[in-house]
């Protein structure tokens, strides 16, 4: 069969991805698009850099699986599922399977190689996509990066806005408010790359990921009716998404939905579908410029607070706070959010930029006119 690649290039990071199933490379494409510049190039000219290699094959995924159960192995939970995982340190081979997803892997770091097997083309894909991000964040980890927990937008002039906080603090309704209703590139919606430039400054580059919105949030933005009538049309949001909300998306239901335990169900957008679905352009980076930091309350008038909020260890993350994708296949070489001194004199330098705190209401327009005033946006 012959096999498909795409190519991704972010600041010095490169990878390419390999599948004779397209619609690997495909989904590699769409998830990665322009926040990563993902090209399709020719299978055939790959001859140096980082290589993902991604395949649907049964039998080898079943022979995998039997060498990988047959040697001693540990088990650790990786995006929410049981990984079987084997080191041969010596060597430099790192092989896993997940029986759950039906999903096997080979690692090879020395020679910037991984190989992922499996039985579904769709959870393949889905392997691909956050394997490859994960080779592409060592890389830039290496080169002196380092990862902010933060949503941002970049304005005409390149400025970029970093919006901080805890789970529901408005760093979604922040950036995404901007973005809507002021015209404003969507960056970033959970986390960017940070490293100092050489103007005392700090470069900002995107994280590519899924974006979770609550059905208020979607509403809100105007955005339900679209989402309503693209799934109506056959078309599909992440399907990490739970089926509930696409079950109140299609039958227009907008109450927000709620998890045992008090967790939002939201949806979950692929970044293309934030330009082809609703008109909101993506950034492929900038340089910041001011951080915010927002909290929501009911039936709040948007105004400046005077709480003074800055930057602290828990706003970047760490090899200890990434829980969900451990650094099992040893792509990183380095702590999962960048070295101390990076982080160090990331915080510094972004400490001296303008910092606004922001209590926020419900009303997305209102939000996003003041936000849009108070930042010059």
């Amino acid at each position: 069969m012959t096999p498909h690649a795409v190519r991704l290039d972010v600041a010095s990071a490169t990878a390419t991805i390999v599948s004779t199933d397209k619609a690997v490379t495909d989904w590699t494409a769409r998830y990665f698009g322009q926040w990563w510049n993902a090209t399709t190039v020719d299978a055939e000219s790959i001859c140096a850099g980082s290589v993902v290699i991604a395949n649907v094959d049964s039998d080898r995924y079943d022979d995998l699986a039997y060498a990988v159960t047959q040697e001693p192995h540990t088990s650790v939970e990786y995006a929410k599922a049981q990984l079987l995982v084997t080191r041969d340190v010596s060597a430099g081979v790192f092989r896993a399977v997940c029986p759950e997803q039906r999903l096997a892997y080979r690692s090879e770091p020395g020679r910037s190689q991984l190989h992922i097997i499996g039985c579904d083309s769709e959870a393949v894909a889905t392997a691909t996509a956050r394997l490859a991000r994960e080779v592409v964040r060592g890389i830039l980890l290496r080169d002196g990066w380092a990862v902010l927990h933060a949503s941002a937008v970049v304005d005409q002039d390149g400025r970029a806005l970093l919006t901080f906080g805890s789970k529901g603090a408005g760093k979604t309704t922040t950036a995404l408010a901007l973005a809507a209703r002021h015209g404003l590139r969507l960056l970033a919606n959970d986390r960017v790359f940070v490293r100092p430039d050489e103007d005392a400054g700090v470069d900002v580059l995107p994280w590519p990921s899924a974006a979770a919105i609550g059905l208020g949030l979607l509403d809100a933005l105007k955005w339900f009716d679209v989402a309503q009538e693209r799934l109506r049309g056959g078309e599909q949001l992440h399907p990490t998404q739970h089926e509930q909300v696409t079950a109140a998306l299609l039958a227009g239901d907008r109450k927000p939905l709620w998890k045992e335990g008090g967790t939002e169900m939201k949806a979950q957008v692929f970044p293309d579908q934030f330009e082809r679905w609703f008109s909101v352009p993506l950034a492929t980076g900038g340089g910041a410029a001011a951080l915010i930091f927002p909290r929501i309350e009911a039936g709040a008038t948007p105004a400046e607070e005077n709480t003074v909020r800055t930057l602290s260890d828990d706003d970047f993350m760490s090899g200890k706070t990434e829980d969900r994708y451990p650094d099992v296949f040893a792509l990183l070489a380095v702590d999962g959010g960048g070295s101390t001194s990076v982080r160090q004199e990331v915080s510094r330098r972004l400490g001296a930029m303008t910092h606004h705190s922001v209590v926020l209401g419900h009303d997305v327009g209102a939000n996003a006119d003041f936000l849009a005033k108070l930042v010059g946006a």
